[in-house]
């Protein structure tokens, strides 16, 4: 993901991007509401994380001004007030979700995960690239007319591979989408699970579809090999 920190407390604010980018995020940093409302109206953020108490424009006109103009990146709100009445005007500025500070880095990390997933979503319409065609819906996957049995984990990494041909997928955005930041980045599942794959989509097919860019992670060719 690309998240948007916009934190006016600068030790807080290098913290949290330190940390973002160790999970293998992209982080922008902004320290006053009119910056980081601008920086948020470019949409190319995935997820913005954004304190209420900033100088000048506060954190819930920041995200009420964003809701405005149309703008529906995942916001997760920061505060140190906790109480009811705070929490119901951020989550009616449009607001997606809520943490109170002090508050567990690993517990961000999660519902940052979850806001993105649910602004996602899965893939509603067949994908493709090639010949090899994935229905989300029934779950099936073909080459050609020919159906492949998956597994469920292999049918979501194929799946994520498949929305994004053409992109590069780093090892830590894989476990991000598919295995919810839930597995050791160091373990070898992934590579496991990718060569299993390959053993059914590409090598009986004789097609090298799914491409290691070593030292960076995977990607499915636009073409479908």
């Amino acid at each position: 993901m690309r998240v948007l920190v916009v934190e006016d407390e600068r030790r807080l604010a290098a913290l949290l991007a330190q940390g973002l980018r160790e999970a293998g995020h992209t982080v922008d940093i902004r320290h006053t509401g009119s910056d980081g409302l601008l920086a948020a109206a470019t949409g190319t953020h995935d997820a913005v994380v954004l304190d209420i108490m900033l100088p000048g424009i506060d954190g819930i006109a920041v995200c009420r001004a964003l809701r405005q103009q149309g703008n529906e990146v995942p916001v997760l709100m920061l505060t140190a007030r906790g109480d009811v009445p705070d929490r119901v005007t951020g989550l009616d500025a449009g607001a997606d979700d809520y943490l109170t500070k002090p508050f567990s880095f690993d517990e961000l990390l999660a519902r940052l995960r979850a806001l993105h997933r649910r602004a996602a979503g899965p893939p509603s319409a067949e994908v493709r690239a090639g010949d090899l065609h994935l229905d989300p819906g029934q779950r099936r996957v073909f080459r050609g007319e020919v159906e492949i049995d998956l597994s469920a984990r292999e049918f979501d990494i194929l799946a994520l591979l498949l929305t994004r041909a053409g992109q590069c997928l780093t090892r830590y955005q894989i476990l991000d989408e598919v295995w919810d930041g839930e597995t050791d980045i160091r373990s070898n599942v992934i590579d496991v699970h990718i060569a299993t794959l390959r053993g059914k989509v590409d090598k009986p097919f004789g097609r090298q579809a799914i491409e290691t860019l070593r030292g960076v992670g995977y990607r499915l060719r636009a073409d479908g090999g």
